[in-house]
């Protein structure tokens, strides 16, 4: 009941100060206001980031691998030159990885190139023309907007059918339906047979909307695929794990390439997690930084809550006398005005938080980007300003706390 009544009377005391001392009160909580924004600000920026990046790196999917001949990793030290003379994967070897492997459910096998596409007078530039086996689809599954996928007899014989992206649909047709019509790739003409449903830009800036995808025989028929990068995309059984059906496509790899058994690895085997990892410790370094650019604003916000505290004590000291004469103790004054610094800087705190809040409704607008202000982050903002108001408020309340009742009482006269 005796703190209940403290958090009433000190809240109480808090607002009066604002009050009677609007523009005092109002300085010296911009420190906290500043530094919860600064802080709240740029944790909410990366949190939104990290999820969509997240979002987007799960969504090739949890229980699929990618053999491919470079390895996922970022760094300076990166040795590329122990990987350049590695062998691009072949669709022959995904055939020999279904055949040998127990664990794998699904292969793909795919790869991209860059090239100018025409439709009657009009053109596009460098548009990726990714081809893909038969069973692409579902592994790295997508929708279709109009048409259908390729036949495994078009896939098998690499018939001159195409899947174009709604951009590139909206742009070389203009408004005429494309199923069914012709588009020049490589010098040749190519039936478009389905339109992939819109899906806009990730967070990495790609898009399947301005992609042309086409059937891996009919590309290695138009194409010199020993020199472009490819990928061979591999989904686990259920109930297997990546570990194990890593460990199993590592002996069959080696046994195709027909690796001594202390040669090194002359593929790698990626998977999404090695991204999300790389990014977790870049999203911990930004975190750190978040933390000093706040510090310096939350260190100028104590300063301003002590000496809001220090003016209070002075201001009341007729009264603490009075209280102390009628027998309130030592904590009972000490806790009075640390809770009421401990308000004072919750309010300054709050306040950051609403401007983070209200940037939040602009940011889609503002940076194409939708930012989400999570109670995790508005929990941490009230937890630091109410931990800054106990620091900062400790030693004045202290203070108040040691004074001898007769001679406050004396002081007063």
């Amino acid at each position: 009941m005796i703190v209940l009544k403290l958090l009433v009377e000190s809240f109480l005391f808090a607002i009066n100060a604002l009050v009677v001392n609007k523009v005092r009160t109002l300085l010296s909580l911009l420190g906290i206001t500043i530094g919860i924004f600064s802080i709240i600000s740029v944790f909410t920026v990366f949190d939104s980031l990290e999820n969509a990046i997240k979002s987007e790196i799960n969504s090739l999917g949890s229980n699929v691998l990618f053999i491919q001949k470079w390895p996922w990793a970022m760094g300076s030290d990166y040795p590329w030159w122990k990987y350049y003379n590695r062998p691009e994967p072949k669709v022959s070897e995904m055939e020999e990885i279904l055949k040998r492997s127990s664990t794998v459910d699904e292969a793909a096998f795919m790869l991209g190139v860059g090239r100018n596409v025409y439709y009657k007078n009009n053109q596009m530039q460098d548009v990726p023309i990714i081809s893909v086996s038969q069973d692409y689809n579902k592994i790295m599954s997508f929708d279709l907007e109009a048409g259908r996928y390729f036949t495994p007899v078009e896939s098998h014989r690499g018939n001159n059918v195409a899947i174009i992206g709604t951009d590139i649909a909206d742009q070389l047709y203009q408004g005429i339906d494309p199923v069914g019509k012709k588009i020049k790739i490589f010098g040749r003409k190519l039936d478009v047979i389905g339109v992939t449903k819109k899906e806009g830009e990730s967070v990495f800036g790609e898009s399947k909307d301005n992609r042309i995808f086409i059937p891996i025989n009919y590309g290695r028929s138009v194409l010199d695929v020993r020199n472009i990068g490819s990928t061979i995309i591999v989904m686990a059984k259920p109930g297997i794990s990546n570990d194990q059906m890593k460990d199993e496509l590592v002996g069959i790899m080696r046994s195709i390439r027909k690796l001594p058994p202390r040669a090194d690895d002359s593929f790698a085997i990626n998977e999404t997690d090695i991204i999300n990892k790389a990014f977790d410790s870049l999203f911990a370094v930004i975190a750190l930084v978040g933390w000093f650019i706040g510090g310096f604003s939350l260190l100028v916000g104590g300063f301003g809550i002590a000496n809001i505290m220090f003016v209070s004590v002075k201001e009341r000291t007729s009264q603490i006398g009075i209280q102390k004469s009628l027998g309130a103790k030592n904590y009972f004054i000490l806790l009075q005005f640390l809770f009421e610094a401990v308000f004072l800087a919750i309010m300054g705190g709050i306040v950051g938080l609403l401007i983070v809040y209200i940037l939040t409704f602009f940011s889609e607008s503002i940076l194409n980007f939708e930012l989400i202000l999570t109670f995790r982050n508005i929990f941490l903002g009230v937890v630091v300003s109410a931990f800054i108001g106990l620091l900062s408020g400790f030693i004045p309340s202290y203070k108040a706390s040691r004074l001898k009742h007769v001679e406050v009482m004396r002081s007063s006269f």
